[in-house]
């Protein structure tokens, strides 16, 4: 049985509040996926996420980068809240490091094991918990933005990391792409980039209608994303139950 529970957490005098699910079948520590959210903030999209990661055996955090009650019920003000930490990448960084820190301190956590997904804007940010030099074995960004911060640029990536893109993303253009794998080389990483075609930005979220804009649900593209992730955490944690 899945089990789910809010999990609140403090950071320089500010709470923030996730939600935890894992299969409680299964006894002991397991490994850990953190999902990160898009720019709307922390919600359902994620908690679906993570009740589907707590059935393949993990311990699923879907955490919150914005703050406890600090959600978009628009695309305007989630923008603000998204470019607070777009303006502030070590403020990006920082929440990211003690988010990774608060659930690797968990009792089902096998803190040995710990990957990171995310959507959109969470895209970035497992991209920059990445480029951080985290103690996180891999990361996966679905249709994420890929500009690197300035202040990270010197450091190496020890986390392997899988890119799920759509190649008709107005997000994130082909030479943004091509920047990215030259960064990624660059900094040592273990990478690799699937490119979806005929797939824009938003395409594993089923509420996504702007073709015209780019921005769309592509069920194909999702469900081959989705496999994918599911075989690169199997590869990165060797052993679901390990």
């Amino acid at each position: 049985m899945i089990t789910t529970e809010k999990l609140v957490y403090q950071h320089d005098n500010h709470y923030y509040e996730g939600s935890l699910s894992w299969d409680d079948a299964k006894a002991g520590p397991r490994p850990v996926v953190m999902i990160a959210h898009t720019f709307r903030g922390q919600g359902a999209f994620e908690n679906e996420k993570s009740v589907h990661l707590a059935g393949l055996g993990y311990l699923a955090f879907a955490i919150d980068l914005y703050g406890q009650g600090r959600r978009a019920a628009t695309p305007e003000v989630a923008a603000n809240l998204m470019n607070e930490l777009n303006d502030n990448r070590p403020l990006l960084e920082a929440r990211l490091l003690h988010t990774l820190e608060t659930i690797s301190r968990h009792r089902l956590a096998n803190s040995k094991k710990v990957a990171a997904i995310g959507f959109c804007f969470g895209g970035k940010c497992v991209l920059d918990l990445a480029r951080s030099g985290a103690n996180v074995i891999g990361v996966v960004s679905f249709h994420g933005i890929y500009d690197a911060p300035d202040h990270l640029e010197h450091t190496p990536i020890k986390a392997a990391v899988l890119i799920l893109h759509g190649w008709e993303d107005p997000l994130a253009k082909p030479d943004s792409l091509v920047a990215l794998g030259q960064e990624l080389t660059r900094k040592g990483a273990d990478w690799q980039i699937l490119t979806f075609g005929h797939t824009g930005h938003a395409f594993t979220n089923p509420n996504a209608k702007d073709e015209k804009g780019g921005m769309f649900y592509q069920p194909t593209s999702n469900a081959r994303a989705w496999r994918k992730m599911q075989e690169f955490l199997g590869e990165v944690f060797e052993d679901v139950f390990g």
